[in-house]
């Protein structure tokens, strides 16, 4: 997610300073490896990928007197919480807190979670990390952070890249790098077992605007293999995406054929694209709607043919009553 009011700057700042020494040592040898060991490859049924509507909600910013995801009761109506975020240098923020608790803490959590019907996930990458620019590689990096997920007893991964520098390249290196890094994923991380889903930006699927292809070609490459898109509707100019209009039928010229069911036409299927909104205006540069006009425009959307749900950054600005408003015309708790 592009991090652009000052409390999502503070809040990767104070993450940055405050667990720089945890994370210069590689991501698997932290010093919970051994408490884990019970852990580390568990991929029974209860990991299996949810029906929609997928109702996604990241957590990144610090909580006063909370080490990692909050009780299930402030986030109901929910049903994947994302911990942010996982980098190639290893974890940070919420991510690093979920380390930062016991084995027996963490098991209790992801127990009360799974009978609230509640996936717990880790988002990777995020706006402060390119991999591509930086020169990771897709395939070792794939392996760290798929061990990651399974050492610390995950349901899976979502994969935030935005190497923006890379896809406007235009050279097909970013699509490339972003299909081995999801192909390699999957190797680690099966299909049917753990969620994979990718959190583009909208404008990444108009047609003809990025050299490489952007997310189009990352679909056509590798689409089959990701569950689904928690895409960015927002960050991405004054006016982009505030309307129901912009939002699912009719993008402005600057991002042309990148609305929710332009995006479609352009062959995602539309079961796979889950429209994705700040929780306040100070969430995002640009792109904030009211609850009351999202829940409109979800409305609109479900009465076309429609229903892959609803993704917000981020915990504690949004939380139950945010997306018990949202979904309050289409698809009421």
């Amino acid at each position: 997610m592009v991090k652009v009011s000052m409390k999502a700057a503070l809040s990767l700042l104070v993450g940055a300073l405050s667990f720089a020494p945890v994370n210069s040592i590689p991501l698997e040898a932290s010093s919970h490896n051994m408490s884990d060991v019970a852990l580390k490859f568990v991929s029974d049924a209860k990991n299996a990928v949810p029906a929609a509507p997928h109702f996604v909600i990241y957590s990144d910013a610090p909580v006063s007197g909370q080490t990692g995801p909050p009780p299930v009761s402030q986030i109901q109506g929910f049903n994947v919480f994302a911990l942010s975020f996982l980098l190639t240098r290893g974890a940070f923020d919420k991510a690093l807190e979920w380390t930062q608790l016991s084995a027996s803490q963490r098991s209790t959590i992801k127990a009360q979670y799974a009978a609230a019907g509640i996936k717990l996930i880790v988002s990777v990458f995020g706006a402060t990390d390119a991999p591509t620019t930086n020169g990771a590689d897709p395939i070792a990096t794939a392996n760290t952070m798929a061990a990651w997920v399974k050492q610390f007893n995950l349901d899976g991964i979502d994969v935030d890249y935005e190497d923006f520098d890379a896809i406007n390249a235009g050279d097909g290196k970013a699509e490339a790098w972003v299909a081995s890094f999801t192909k390699q994923l999957r190797t680690q991380l099966p299909q049917g077992t753990f969620l994979l889903t990718h959190a583009p930006v909208a404008p990444w699927f108009s047609p003809g605007r990025f050299g490489g292809g952007a997310y189009l070609k990352i679909h056509s490459t590798v689409g089959s293999l990701i569950d689904w898109y928690n895409v960015q509707f927002y960050n991405q100019g004054t006016n982009e995406y505030t309307t129901c209009s912009g939002l699912l039928t009719a993008s402005s010229s600057t991002w042309p054929q990148s609305s929710l069911f332009q995006i479609a036409a352009n062959g995602v299927p539309l079961s796979k694209l889950v429209i994705g909104k700040p929780a306040t205006s100070g969430d995002a540069s640009n792109g904030f709607i009211s609850t009351s006009t999202l829940a409109t425009c979800v409305n609109q959307a479900k009465n076309q043919g429609w229903n892959a749900g609803v993704m917000v950054w981020e915990f504690p600005d949004a939380a139950a009553s945010w997306i018990k408003a949202v979904r309050a015309q289409a698809f009421p708790e």
